[in-house]
Formats: structure tokens, sequence, C-alpha cells
């Protein structure tokens, strides 16, 4: 099971220089990976909940935040080795022949360690923002992906759908990987697993309970089987929200949230479930105040990983 981390994009915190000495901490400690969210807004008076939190308050951290593409750009350019995920951009927030071309310049400049995890996103206001709605979110999101596979695979590249058009255009520009970065989807819905299953290549599950990811990873491995496609090259990435305490947190707790000892039965468990990566978050960890504890957190993570 490869091992991930995210890095100090967001917050008060947050800084070309934490950003850089995270990262290379990262490869020194032989993470696979490092790991850049998305946030567009904090807004004032928010049109939904949020999911991840019980008063359905956003984290005070996500009043600042870098852009994660750059972020992972700055990343790349103090790295050699370790690979660069993103968790997860936004499908609707992009144009994806714009956004398709800044990812094959992050995998060349990084020389070809790019991983693509990607999203329809939950906030109104965000959508608003971005002349966007969450209407027809997955429509669009099969005929992105489709515009994606088309500019990295084909050349003339062309695409012709109800919401993207991509005229028929010689782009010499290809990812280093081949044929193209891995594409994870966070997806809940069976909608939206099916389009893991025929579009992507893996799922990327965040804040799934351990005991609900078999039955929706076995329905993803059916239904790719079932549009002719390898379910076993398909790949799970399991993503942690961290957030540590020193007493345990018992039952009914969430993935990751507790005591040293809960931590590393979840880890047990992602090995358990044949996760082909773990990737691990700190950003709202209780005790994560600054760049320093970033990365004093990450470190214990990565002992207790082993």
């Amino acid at each position: 099971m490869k091992i991930g981390c995210f890095i100090p994009q967001i917050g008060a915190f947050a800084s070309p220089e934490a950003i850089a000495s995270a990262a290379q901490q990262a490869e020194k400690l032989g993470y696979d990976s490092v790991w850049v969210t998305e946030r567009l807004l904090f807004p004032v008076e928010p049109k939904n909940p949020y999911a991840a939190e019980p008063d359905g308050k956003l984290p005070e951290v996500y009043r600042r935040i870098f852009d994660p593409i750059e972020t992972l750009t700055w990343a790349a350019a103090h790295t050699k080795k370790v690979f660069l995920g993103t968790s997860v951009l936004d499908m609707p927030f992009y144009n994806p022949v714009v956004l398709g071309r800044r990812l094959t310049t992050l995998d060349v400049l990084s020389g070809g360690r790019l991983i693509v995890g990607l999203g329809l996103g939950w906030s109104d206001d965000e959508f608003e923002a971005t002349g966007t709605t969450h209407h027809q979110r997955g429509a669009r999101a099969d005929e992105f992906l489709g515009v994606l596979h088309a500019l990295w695979k084909d050349n003339p590249a062309g695409f012709a759908g109800r919401f993207y058009t991509l005229p028929k255009s010689y782009i010499d520009l290809k990812p280093v990987q081949k044929p193209h970065p891995t594409v994870y989807l966070a997806a809940f819905s069976p909608q939206a697993l099916s389009r893991v299953a025929r579009l992507a290549d893996g799922w990327h599950p965040v804040a799934v309970p351990f005991s609900a990811i078999p039955g929706m990873w076995g329905s993803v491995q059916t239904m790719a089987r079932e549009h002719g496609r390898d379910p076993g090259a398909l790949k799970l990435s399991i993503r942690g929200n961290l957030h540590l305490s020193d007493s345990a947190a018992g039952e009914g707790r969430w993935p990751f949230h507790g005591n040293k000892d809960e931590i590393k039965q979840d880890i047990a468990k992602a090995r358990e479930l044949h996760a082909d990566e773990l990737v691990i978050d700190a950003t709202f960890s209780p005790g994560v105040k600054t760049a320093k504890d970033f990365e004093a957190t990450n470190e214990m993570l990565r002992e207790l990983i082993g």
C-alpha cells in the first residue's frame, strides 16, 4: 500500500516556505505522494452546510488557501520523486480543455509525477461564483472526462458533446505518463460510482466508513466488468482526515478520529481492504497550529504506518 500525506496549502500557516519544506520532508520520510485540496470560497452566509463538521460550519483554515495546481507546481520544483496529487479538483469550476493543458504541463514539468483526483463539488456559493450549477453535473462530468482523455491520448484531438466541444486540433504536448496520469474520482452515489467504473482509473473515497467501502468498491468492480473493463486494473485510494486526540474516541467514531492506537487500527483496516493507496490529511487535526506542527504530525504518521 502506497502512502501519501497532505502539505500545508491552507490556513494561516500556509506559505511558500512551508509548502516546499513539507514536500521535501515527505520525500525524505519515504512518503510516496503529497496532496492538496480545493476550496474556492469561505462564504459569509453559506448556502449549504459543510457535511464534514457536526455543526455544518466551514473550518476557519479555509479562509486562506493556495490554488491546488500552482501549489503542486511549487512542490514539484522542490522535490525529485514524490508524486503530486489533487484531492480533489471540482470539475464544474473548470473548462476541461484549459484544465487539461494545465495538468499536462504539471505532469511534464514534474517528470511524470501527477495524480489527478476529481470531484463534482457541493457548494452552491462556489457554483454561483464560477457561473455553473449543480444541475446536470453528472452528464457534464462524463463529457469532461471524455475531453481530458482526448487531449491526453489523441493527436489531432477532438470532442463534440452537449456541454463541451474541442475542435479537432493538433496538441503535441502530452503527459509523460502513458496513456495519461492516474485519474481518481471521489464518489458516493450509485451514479457517481458508475462513472468511476466507466471512465476513471480508480475510486478516491473521502470520509466513507470502512464498513461501507467493501460494498461500494465491489459495486464499482462489478460495473466495470459489465462495461468491458478489467476491474482488477482499477485502484482504490483512501483519504483519511486526521483528528488526533490524546483520549480514545471510542465506538461510532469517524475514520482517523481518535488516539494513536485508533489511528493505527484505521491504517490496518485500509491494508485489510487492499487499498492501493492511503492518503492522510493532517490539516484539521486539533494539534496542528503551525507549519512545524504539520511536519511533526506527518512524521508521527509515517512512524505509525511503518
